[in-house]
């Protein structure tokens, strides 16, 4: 009982969180690690758990999504796709004594990721310049895609940032791909991960069903938010101290 508590009310606040902010792995990850889930496998169940939030929030920019730059709308999905496989079947192969060892880094850089973003963003619409060439752009993705796949924290922020540097000027745009990235990575990942036996299932299904429940409720209420950075600070606060705690244990 103690465990389905822990796990419904982390759902609801990562699902509320990742619709109005974003950074519910910061939560649903750490929760699934401290109820004694073995690192590798809450990072692929925490995946899974976001995977219905991204295909949800694909679909409501479904109009939106568009290519810019050198690269078309295919290829860019194609190289995610391959990007994901990879960055799932490393994780694979990643020994669950090294995985502990990296995943205080992997939550800092998440944390200083989102902690940056609208500044990162900012910098990135301000350049101005034109598009980058084909094998910069699938590069670029590739790169973003293989961490996408291997751990799931900050990817949103690190494909807007990539969208801006290779051409993409459509903020719109930028965020309906983003999602149908985030869901294709999520997708990826996920049958990756359950084919290895990864996904913590029981966990898993009441993690999800909260999830899916808290982002309903968040997205109803993110109108109402008129100070959506003290929010921010918030989760980067929850971030930065589950990144200390992540170091020291």
């Amino acid at each position: 009982m103690f465990s389905l508590l822990v796990l419904t009310i982390t759902g609801l606040l990562a699902g509320a969180l990742n619709a109005v902010a974003g950074g519910g792995t910061f939560l649903s990850f750490p929760a699934l690690i401290w109820l004694g889930v073995p690192p590798i496998m809450a990072n692929a169940t925490a995946t899974l758990t976001a995977m219905p939030g991204y295909i949800g929030s694909a679909w409501a920019y479904r109009h939106d999504v568009a290519a810019e730059g050198t690269l078309r709308l295919g290829a860019i999905i194609l190289v995610s796709v391959a990007g994901g496989l990879a960055g799932a079947a490393l994780l694979l192969i990643t020994p669950g004594d090294a995985f502990v060892g990296i995943v205080p880094w992997l939550l800092l850089a998440a944390t200083c990721l989102f902690a940056a973003g609208p500044r990162i963003l900012s910098v990135v619409r301000a350049r101005g310049r034109g598009a980058a060439g084909p094998l910069l752009s699938a590069t670029a993705i590739l790169t973003v895609s293989i961490y996408g796949g291997y751990f799931n924290g900050g990817l949103g922020i690190m494909l807007l940032a990539v969208f801006g540097l290779i051409g993409f000027t459509n903020l719109h745009g930028m965020n309906g791909l983003k999602n149908l990235l985030s869901a294709v990575l999520s997708i990826v990942s996920v049958t990756t991960y359950a084919t290895a036996g990864l996904i913590a299932w029981e966990s898993a299904l009441v993690l999800a069903i909260a999830t899916t429940i808290g982002g309903y409720v968040g997205a109803s209420q993110a109108r109402r938010i008129q100070r959506t950075e003290l929010l921010r600070i918030g989760i980067v606060a929850v971030g930065a101290v589950m990144t200390v705690v992540f170091f020291v244990v």
